[in-house]
Formats: structure tokens, sequence, C-alpha cells
């Protein structure tokens, strides 16, 4: 395993983290978390250098935490591992809530302290939100307290936005952006993982394979792309390569849902550090997204933030139907996979209330694509 030693808090982490949000569950319910499996995963990763655990209040419907707590508290010395979660901006009505909530995910992670702490998902309204109760003054005073030692924040908005937070606060330790080879120009992009470096701030990225489909089987135009070099390399190997090879990233985050990939990711941060990756590489790279960036029509990451929906239709999954037809040219059988689904839990189910819109961190019009997708299988 490459470390990386992260200057603005002398520690040294690993260059792959482990993001605690898509486990493996025992049925379709996020919430119920497969603990054998999922612990066997946790074993490998920490086994082989992995030192670097995130996750959030939301995570598997709130059951992450919980799952992360107990797994700590019976199998791993807390000390030689790097903790993070996240403050729920959505929950937060008012400066007693800011207590509340870590209070809360300290008894749920059963640990008296956090090494890495982030305003999760912050966007001009959470940030505007977040600032009336002083919020930054919070972290520090809960820093000197010995709760948290690394302050930090996610993103999901427009660059203007992300330079403000940066700005605002000078005791920022970490970002954590959406990064890979597709969403260069996307929300903070590259021009963000710029700035928060030279301003002196550690980058963690997360979404590192969008979703799990740069992991994918390349569609046929991409896998002609990657033919041309001589390297045996996986899809997913190259995207997360390609993340390691620059000096400006502190840190990639991946949320593994199987053994078999918690295995390959460690593998590839093993033998991946910045300036090694041949300049041939890096550009069929840039080949392969122009040629990815206009095969898939929605941009959905399957965070799952969107559910439960209250009409209880599965939105990521339909997605995933949605962009696998289009992206591999199996209308059929993604037509027969979206028909399997119960009629109730399909796209035209939807009653446009927006309420996934809102918690959606990619902002997509879910509840105009809705319709969009159901037309497209019904024809």
């Amino acid at each position: 395993m490459h470390y990386r030693h992260l200057k603005a808090v002398d520690e040294e982490v690993s260059a792959l983290g482990f993001g605690c949000m898509r486990f493996p569950t025992v049925d379709d319910s996020s919430e119920n978390i497969d603990y054998k499996r999922s612990a066997e995963m946790l074993d490998y990763a920490l086994e082989n250098g992995v030192n670097y655990l995130d996750t959030a209040w939301y995570y598997h419907g709130g059951e992450s935490e919980n799952f992360l707590g107990e797994y700590l508290n019976q199998r791993r010395a807390r000390e030689d591992i790097f903790l993070a979660t996240k403050l729920p901006p959505p929950e937060i009505e008012e400066p007693a809530d800011l207590d509340y909530y870590l209070e809360q995910q300290l008894k749920k992670l059963q640990t008296d302290y956090i090494d890495f702490y982030l305003l999760h998902s912050l966007n001009r309204d959470r940030w505007d939100k977040l600032k009336e109760f002083d919020v930054t003054d919070w972290m520090v005073q809960k820093r000197e307290e010995g709760l948290i030692d690394y302050l930090g924040f996610s993103f999901h908005d427009e660059y203007p936005v992300f330079e403000e937070i940066v700005d605002h606060f000078p005791d920022w330790d970490f970002c954590q952006i959406q990064y890979n080879y597709l969403d260069r120009e996307y929300q903070a992009g590259e021009k963000g993982l710029e700035y928060a470096s030279s301003s002196g701030l550690e980058v963690i990225v997360m979404e590192p394979l969008r979703g799990g489909l740069l992991a994918r089987k390349p569609p046929a135009a991409v896998r002609e792309i990657w033919q041309e070099s001589d390297r045996d390399i996986s899809p997913a190997g190259r995207a997360l390569e390609w993340l390691w090879d620059d000096e400006r990233i502190s840190l990639v985050l991946s949320g593994m849902s199987r053994l078999k990939e918690v295995q390959e990711n460690v593998r590839t941060a093993s033998r991946s550090e910045p300036g090694s990756l041949p300049e041939e590489e890096i550009e069929l790279v840039e080949r392969a997204a122009d040629k990815m960036r206009n095969l898939a029509p929605v941009d959905c990451t399957g965070c799952s933030y969107c559910v439960p929906c209250p009409e209880d239709i599965w939105i990521p999954r339909i997605f995933d139907y949605y962009n696998q037809s289009h992206l591999y040219d199996n209308f059929e059988e993604m037509m027969e996979s979206y028909q399997r689904i119960d009629a109730e839990k399909r796209a035209e189910s939807c009653i446009q209330c927006r309420e996934c819109e809102d918690k959606c961190p990619q902002n997509l019009p879910i509840s105009e694509l809705m319709p969009e997708v159901d037309e497209y299988f019904s024809e």
C-alpha cells in the first residue's frame, strides 16, 4: 500500500480509503447490511494497509455508522484507524442540533473522537444555513474539546460556491470532491482541485468510478481505445491509477460492495503513485472519457441518497438500466430487467413530488427523467 503524507494535518494516510456507503446487504433494503461479508471486506482492507474509513449519517439508511462502530469495537484497535464521518446539514434546524448530531454519531461509532469531520454535501443553500449557526466556530470549539481532529467539507454544487467556502474559513484542513476522468469539469472539478490544493487543503476524491460505471466492462467503442494499450489492467484500475497519478490528490475513496473489488483496488493502490503513469496511457484515458460522455444519458452515481422514495420507486436501479441500455446497446435485456421490477416501483409510479431532487447531490431533474425513462422502456 502506498501512503500519502498530508502536510495540512501531518498524518500518513493510505492512498485508498474505504467508503462505507455501498456495503453488501442481505436483501434490497439498504439498511440491512450483511455483517459477515462487510466485515470480511474491511478485514482484508485493513490487513493490507488501508487506514481510512469514511462514513456518514445517511449512509445505508443511517446504519453505516452503527455497523462501523460495532465492527471497530469488536475487531480493530481504534487508534490504528482514521475515522471520517459527516454532519448532516438537512437535519440542522437550530444551533443545538450541531451538538446533538455529533453526540449521536460518537455513540453510533462507539468512539470518543472523530479524526476527520466534514460538513456533508455542501451546496449554496446548506452552506448559507450553516453559516447562520456559526458552524465553523462550532467546529473549532469541538476540536479544542478533543472531539474532532481535522475539519473539512464535502461538496456538491458549482465551482463559485466551492471557492467561496474555501475562502470563508482559514482553518479548513481538507475538502472532499467528486472527481474522476469523466467529471473533470463537473461541480468543483479540476478547477476546484487546483484551487483547494494551492490554498493548502488536502483533497479527498469521492466517486472515482462514477458509482461503478467506470468499473464495468466498457462499451465497445471504449474497449477499442483500451486495446491500443499493451497493459493488462481492468477498467476500474485504469480509473483509479489515473487519479493516483495526480500529486494534488491526497486520498481516493472507493465505496466497495464485494471482496473482489477490495482486493483489486488494494492491488492497484499498491502499484500507483504520483507521476508514474506513462503519457500515452493518460492520453488513452482522455479519449475514453470523451467517448463515454457521449453515451451515458443520466449522470447518476448510484449513491442512493434519493431513496427511500415516498412511492417506493427504485430510482438508482431504474437509472442504471437506462444508462446500461445506452452504453451497451442492449435495450431488450434492460427492458426485460425494468419490466421485472414490481409495477408500483417503476418510473410510471412517480408523482413528481420532487422530494428526491432535494436529496440528490448530482442535482438531477429526477421528476422529469422518470416519465422519460418509462416511455423509453415502454416502447
